[in-house]
């Protein structure tokens, strides 16, 4: 058993239905074999359990573990490509670095920069698009098991429209990725996740077998993209006779709760009301959305149709792995709409990276919250003396206000230890 000592934040009630941010300072949480079994008062906790060992996080926040759903491992080198439109950036960008995916040993080698760099911002889950070369997401799968972090990935199939070497056959997607998920899913922290890079890319035959895919493997999860850029859209809907985004998996029974989808940012109304009675997720990845100039994410309507949302950070379109960023920006996009704008708070941007991420995942019962009876997969921010957000936090009013001054200006610098299962990382 260990003590951790600190003010704690997390939000195991959903500030968009009424629940506010839970502030404990000078608190204990008891821990053991990776699970929180008690939290309260720091000197409540210790009277309990005189003999324990103490860590004293004290001087700094202790957040819940940042939850990202979706974000992409071969785009890390890609990062900083800017000036151009989603369709222009991945033939340019994005689509090179993935095919260098091809080459084994430079996998490797990104992947281990990848989750060292997730575990570093905080990150200690992510739903990641892998890549189209199983050896490839073999890698991955090997680099998160030695850090320790709760991976849920799969092999990207495309059949069309892509860099030829990309390419995959709809037999050839079926034998790949079965053997991907019978090696690694429930395999320590890893899970499987079915993966069409988008319709664009994918034949109605090669999305059946997704299906099929999915069917096969209990508990895997289903992700792609949704409605980012409206060229795109528009070549979806030319190219599936006419039908909208949604339906374009839909058909195929690709859309339920085990279904991730990034970005939505143009969505139609029939669409956001499939996306909420099927129990669907989106993935919102603001920095991306504006780095490409895609559009404002219409976060109003996705409430109001009950639609489940959580934060990507989308690196390498995205700007960094940091989701204090994307919180930011989050804030940012919804500021700017007059009507699909929803005014957010620090403990919504909390509950976005961390709560609303593991409920999409389908992880909520296990992590997103440091209650009694979830696992302590958790960080502690303290910013350098002297720094910026050091001085600010030593101004705020309360605790809340310090959250919101830490997605303002903190960054992954300040991120000073990060636990999962209980287990300090070294990354």
């Amino acid at each position: 058993m260990t003590i951790f000592r600190g003010t704690f934040l997390d939000t195991p009630d959903n500030p968009f239905t009424g629940g506010d941010l839970r502030v404990d300072t000078d608190a204990g949480v008891l821990v053991t074999d990776g699970t929180i079994v008690a939290r309260g008062t720091f000197a409540d906790v210790r009277q309990a359990h005189p003999a324990e060992p103490v860590v004293d996080l004290t001087g700094g926040l202790v957040l819940p573990g940042f939850v990202d759903t979706h974000v992409h491992f071969p785009q890390i080198r890609a990062v900083g490509g800017l000036g151009l439109p989603l369709l222009e950036w991945l033939d340019k960008y994005a689509l090179p670095e993935e095919a260098r995916m091809a080459d084994a040993s430079y996998a490797a080698g990104v992947a281990s920069e990848f989750v060292r760099g997730l575990a570093a911002a905080g990150t200690t889950s992510a739903l990641v698009f892998g890549a189209h070369y199983a050896d490839a997401v073999d890698a991955l799968f090997t680099a998160s098991s030695e850090v320790g972090l709760r991976v849920t990935s799969g092999l990207v199939v495309s059949d069309r429209l892509l860099r030829p070497e990309l390419h995959t056959t709809p037999s050839r997607a079926y034998d790949e990725s079965l053997a991907l998920a019978r090696r690694w899913h429930g395999v320590g922290r890893n899970r499987y996740a079915v993966t069409p890079r988008f319709s664009l890319s994918c034949t109605d035959e090669l999305l059946a077998v997704c299906h099929d895919v999915l069917e096969e493997v209990p508990g895997a999860l289903f992700t792609s993209h949704l409605n980012e850029n409206e060229t795109e859209i528009a070549a979806v809907s030319e190219l599936f006779g006419g039908c909208d985004y949604v339906t374009t998996y839909d058909r195929h029974g690709l859309v339920d709760r085990r279904s991730v989808l990034a970005h939505n940012v143009h969505p139609t109304d029939v669409e956001l009301k499939l996306l909420a009675n099927a129990g669907a997720s989106v993935a919102h990845c603001p920095t991306s959305n504006a780095a490409l100039g895609s559009g404002l994410f219409p976060l109003t309507r996705h409430l109001q149709h009950g639609v489940r949302v959580a934060l990507g950070s989308d690196v390498g379109a995205g700007t960094g792995f940091s989701l204090l960023k994307e919180g930011l920006q989050a804030y940012f996009a919804q500021q700017l709409q007059a009507e699909d704008g929803h005014p957010l708070s620090a403990a919504h941007l909390l509950h976005l990276v961390t709560t609303a991420g593991a409920d999409a995942l389908g992880l909520s019962s296990e992590i997103g919250d440091l209650s009694v009876g979830k696992r302590f997969d958790a960080q502690l921010l303290r910013p350098a003396e002297g720094s910026p957000l050091a001085v600010s936090i030593a101004h705020a009013d309360d605790p809340e206000e310090a959250l919101a001054r830490t997605f303002t200006l903190g960054t992954p610098a300040d991120v000073r230890a990060v636990w999962i299962n209980g287990d300090l990382l070294h990354t």
